[in-house]
Formats: C-alpha cells, structure tokens, sequence
C-alpha cells in the first residue's frame, strides 16, 4: 500500500496479475444529478453553473473574468470534493450546462484544451497526470453539467496507457496554433460519432453492421496520453463489459474499426446544412 500524500486512496497491488488496484471509499458518497427514468433526464440544482460557484469545491484556475468563486469565468477548474486521490480536478467547459463539446463553439473547445494544458504542467511533477471525459451515465457521468476531469496517480504505479517517462515534446508543450487546430479535429470526431449514433444508425446504411441501441442517452469517454506523439482516444460506450471480458481481460467489438472509421469518414459534418 502507498501512503506519501495519497490518503484519500489506497493502492493495493494484485500479486496474481502485477497490476494496482485504487480503492476510494469516498468516491460512493459523490451526488449525482444524472438519472435515467422512463420519462427521460432528471435534473436536480446545477452546482456547476454561475451563481454556486461557493458549492462544489476550491477553485483552482479559472479562463475568463471575475473574481474567485465569482461569475464572469468561461472555464473554471475546482478541487473534486469526492477525490480519487489527493490530485483530482474537475474542469468545467463553460458555463453553459446543455451544450458540450459537439455544439459549443470552436473557440470554446479550444479554451477547454487551454485549462487541459494549463492544469497538464501545473501537476506534471506530481505523478502520472490523467486528463479524461465522461458524458453519458453509462460512461460514468454522475453530473449532467459537461465538464472533465485529472487525476494524478504516484509516479510507483504502472498505468497501461502511459509510459514511465515521456522523452521529447508531450501534450503540456503543445502550442496555442495546434491547440486551436485540436479543437476542431476533436469537436467535428464527437460531432459524427454521435450524429451516426443516434440520427443515422450505421446498420440503416450498411446492413452488414450490427443495429446500435442505448439505455436512455448516447455515452462516450475519452482521455488524452500525454506523453510523446500524445494522441487523444474516445471510446463510445455502445455495450457494457460483461463476464466474458471480465473474466479474460478480453474486449468483444461488435464493429470492425475500419468499418467505424470509414463510415465516419465518408459522410458530411453533421453541422453543414
């Protein structure tokens, strides 16, 4: 078990598989304002939105004007009152609470990947910095107002998706001009994915595809590898990991990526009229 200043978690090794598990007792103690009920989405007061800024947490950084715990922000980062370690920040995409990454402007997503970077170095030298979304109840959102969220995890455990020392520019030395340039890759990627998702069902169009369905809404992750030739991942959240996948650390894909990709590909940006 790792202790230094991590004691919101405690990291207990598995001998039988090498890995660390996180356990957060904390973490089930979190509100949640996303439930799904047969007459749809319930939502409960916004403590995300301007005006409550003294409710969810100590703010750390902030993008736009106003005083601390002031409106006026356009992206705010607080402390996460339900840590998964001593390191966990939420970042708020704007203060608009129905509109994420797909339909907020461009300029916007590229002020989300500015505090990215920003909190990026502010907590680089404090272990592996893991910067990911989840939008959806499915992916894990617990609270419907988008926003994202870093976890710093101590440099002694092995994560999969990182290396142990990145060598050469990472995503923290990312110039404004490519910052500006992401924001319209990334935005135009959810935009077609949930556009196919949910207007265009893939098995409409191609028969050879499997019929997509959700419980209640479209869900997705993504997370950025920071280290070098840094890249971005999202993950749509079409099926649940069962026993099978459990059971042998296995994924079961019901679509050929290169199906997906070229699907996504050929079609016109959902937003051209």
């Amino acid at each position: 078990m790792l202790h230094n200043s991590y004691e919101v978690a405690k990291f207990v090794p598995d001998i039988t598989t090498n890995r660390w598990v996180l356990i957060a007792e904390n973490r089930s103690k979190r509100p949640s304002d996303v439930k799904i009920q047969a007459t749809g989405p319930v939502n409960k007061l916004c403590i995300f939105c301007p005006g409550f800024e003294k409710i969810p947490g100590e703010e750390l950084y902030r993008i736009g004007t106003g005083q601390p715990y002031e409106p006026g922000w356009k992206v705010r980062v607080i402390k996460n009152k339900y840590p998964i370690t001593d390191f966990h920040e939420v970042i708020i995409h704007s203060p608009d609470d129905t509109h994420d990454l797909d339909t907020l402007p461009s300029a916007q997503v590229g002020l989300i990947l500015e505090a990215y970077r920003a909190r990026f170095n502010a907590n680089r030298e404090n272990g592996h910095v893991i910067i990911f979304n989840n939008v959806g109840e499915a992916a894990g959102a617990s609270i419907r107002h988008p926003h994202s969220q870093l976890v710093v995890v101590p440099k002694q455990i092995n994560i999969d998706t990182l290396k142990q020392e990145p060598i050469g520019k990472d995503f923290g030395e990312t110039s404004d001009e490519v910052l500006a340039d992401l924001a319209l890759v990334l935005q135009d990627a959810i935009r077609r994915l949930l556009f196919h998702l949910t207007v265009r069902n893939p098995a409409h169009l191609h028969p050879g595809l499997p019929m997509i369905s959700f419980k209640g809404e479209p869900a997705y992750n993504y997370y950025i590898d920071h280290n070098r030739d840094w890249y971005i991942r999202i993950i749509p959240r079409l099926v649940h990991r069962a026993g099978f996948e459990l059971g042998t650390g296995l994924s079961v894909n019901p679509v050929d990526p290169a199906a997906a990709a070229a699907i996504l590909s050929e079609a016109p940006d959902p937003q051209d009229k």
